[in-house]
């Protein structure tokens, strides 16, 4: 790894958020947007970038937060994020993405020419949309991000958006998630399968929503497992060559 550090971004909109950079040493290394979970800019994130560094990947974890809690450092267990939660909106995240994206271009991000996300949960859902926004992304990683419309007012859902992907998708899902059952999994990657976009759909037998973020010591072969696939898709390469995922 190269180097880390706390960051101050800017939004097109002039909204300033919270992010956390990491380079690599390795030349010509791809760049990941980290979009964590409802907590925002959690330690996990940070430390989540950094290992992707590690790997040979440039990464930015970026925090949601920055129009309604400011930049200040805030302590992680007693942050109260739910009412910040609410008050973000779709055009607003991808604007923070847009100014990550930005960053991974730029000389102190590592000038990555291909640049990915990825996303836990909330910012599952909202990493699989950014494959519809303008960022001229070379894919979108999604842990359990919600695939179907929570209402009839929800527009934002992926597999109502997946016609306008324009990037492939990884997704990665919790086969023990009772929030998201296995048929909305399956209407998102026949949507995205209509809609011609390349995509890798996986469910973790028995694993939780969270297993990643916050279950790793007990699911520890999903884990790892998507882990090796998160990097070789970020290599160009196939992540469904792997195999079947561990059960």
């Amino acid at each position: 790894m190269a180097g880390a550090e706390e960051l101050v971004l800017t939004a097109a909109d002039g909204a300033r958020f919270l992010a956390h950079g990491a380079r690599t040493s390795v030349p010509d290394a791809p760049g990941v947007v980290v979009m964590p979970d409802v907590r925002g800019l959690h330690p996990f994130y940070r430390e989540l970038a950094e290992r992707f560094a590690q790997a040979g990947v440039h990464a930015v974890a970026i925090d949601y937060f920055g129009r309604t809690a400011g930049t200040e450092p805030r302590d992680p267990v007693s942050f109260a994020f739910r009412p910040h939660v609410e008050r973000t909106t779709p055009d607003g995240v991808a604007m923070d993405v847009g100014a990550a994206v930005a960053h991974l271009r730029s000389e102190a991000g590592g000038r990555a020419e291909r640049v990915f996300t990825v996303g836990f949960c909330f910012g599952g859902r909202h990493s699989f949309n950014q494959a519809a926004r303008d960022h001229g992304l070379a894919g979108v990683i999604g842990f359990y991000g919600w695939p179907a419309p929570s209402g009839p007012d929800d527009r934002s859902a992926p597999e109502l958006l997946a016609p306008s992907y324009r990037c492939p998708v990884l997704g990665l899902f919790a086969g023990d998630d009772p929030g998201i059952p296995p048929a909305d999994v399956d209407r998102f990657r026949r949507a995205l399968d209509a809609a011609g976009v390349g995509s890798t759909i996986l469910i973790y037998e028995g694993a939780p929503h969270s297993f990643f973020d916050r279950e790793a010591d007990r699911f520890r072969a999903a884990c790892e497992d998507a882990w090796r696939r998160i990097l070789a898709f970020l290599r160009g390469e196939d992540p469904a060559s792997l195999g079947p995922p561990p059960r």
